[in-house]
């Protein structure tokens, strides 16, 4: 009997282990409903911003006059990341490769010069996709006041 039941709570504890939010049918939005998204915020703000090749849209605030970014260089930037709700997730001021950051920020920090300033919103595809990622949910279109402060 002591068997049955060791044997009974070894199956158990694999079937339990073996579900987790990994396994969660995550479902991610359509690119449709992210523009929509971004166009709502766009408008609800009074932005006015140009539609990128890629999805996102960018209002060049100040372009700049120094050093123009690469994929390659590295970067240090003033920034403030906010939701459309306009609630602020993260900010502050930080170095780091423009390669090494998602790829919203890859397309849309070289369109400016070291000195520029740019609003970036930007779809969950080139963000953090349909996975939560730390604070940010999946599926969330993110909004970045940008400032250029360097290029290396």
């Amino acid at each position: 009997m002591r068997l049955i039941n060791l044997v009974f709570s070894m199956i158990l504890a694999l079937v339990m282990t073996g579900c987790s939010n990994k396994d969660k049918d995550v479902s991610c939005t359509t690119v449709a409903e992210d523009d929509a998204k971004m166009q709502s915020y766009i408008s609800a703000n009074g932005i006015t911003a140009t539609k990128h090749a890629s999805g996102m849209y960018y209002q060049i605030i100040e372009p700049g006059s120094g050093a123009t970014p690469t994929i390659n260089s590295t970067v240090k930037a003033n920034y403030t990341g906010k939701f459309t709700n306009n609630t602020s997730f993260d900010s502050g001021v930080a170095s780091f490769p423009l390669g090494g950051v998602i790829e919203g920020w890859q397309i849309g920090i070289p369109l400016i010069r070291q000195g520029g300033k740019i609003k970036l919103i930007i779809p969950p595809y080139l963000a953090y996709g349909c996975d939560d990622y730390r604070t940010i949910p999946g599926n969330s279109v993110l909004v970045f006041d940008v400032e250029l402060l360097e290029v290396q």
